[in-house]
């Protein structure tokens, strides 16, 4: 090998850690999925510091996607950061409430009781947990999610669509200001 191409392979080995690193999670695990329940995790790292990092998880309009939103703007959404607030989309002649803070310790933990999409239409119960925590060079951050239904809600089926939204949103919040 030359040179030249052991630079190059170098050089991409580098970007493509630098990307994976910024950009894809570095743990995503389905751990459950059954009729009735689902859980979840997944993982990923953000080179900002945990404070940093939190500004931006509960400004939700940031990072959030148009695509996952009832009125097509990221830009109607916001977080009422406060035990009972809402993560809520409201723009003219709508709004939903996608989740409902259950606890929250800033620059750390933020608890949700939150089923987005087509699982509030299932009438089952889920939580959302996404933890900062400080790493050497930025911030782990983990999104825990657990959903509970009846025996025929179908649960099993709708865990790997919810787990692919949620490591799409992961990758949008670590990668956020990155651009």
């Amino acid at each position: 090998m030359t040179i030249r191409k052991k630079a190059a392979s170098v050089a991409i080995v580098h970007i493509l850690s630098v990307a994976l690193m910024i950009m894809g999670p570095a743990r995503a695990e389905i751990t459950t999925a059954t009729d009735s329940h689902f859980a979840f995790t997944v993982e990923a790292h953000s080179p900002l510091a945990p404070n940093a990092l939190w500004g931006r998880l509960i400004d939700v309009s940031s990072w959030r996607g148009d695509s996952h939103t009832y009125s097509g703007s990221a830009k109607n959404m916001q977080l009422d950061l406060a035990p009972g607030g809402l993560w809520r989309e409201v723009w003219d002649g709508g709004a939903v409430a996608h989740g409902t803070v259950l606890h929250f310790i800033e620059g750390k933990t933020l608890r949700l009781s939150a089923p987005f999409g087509p699982l509030q239409g299932m009438a089952v119960q889920t939580v959302w947990t996404i933890t900062l925590t400080p790493a050497d060079d930025g911030t782990k951050v983990t999104f825990d999610y657990v959903a509970d239904g009846g025996p025929d809600s179908g649960l099993g089926a709708m865990a790997g669509p919810v787990h692919q939204v949620k490591e799409e949103a992961l990758r949008a919040l670590v990668s956020a200001g990155q651009e």
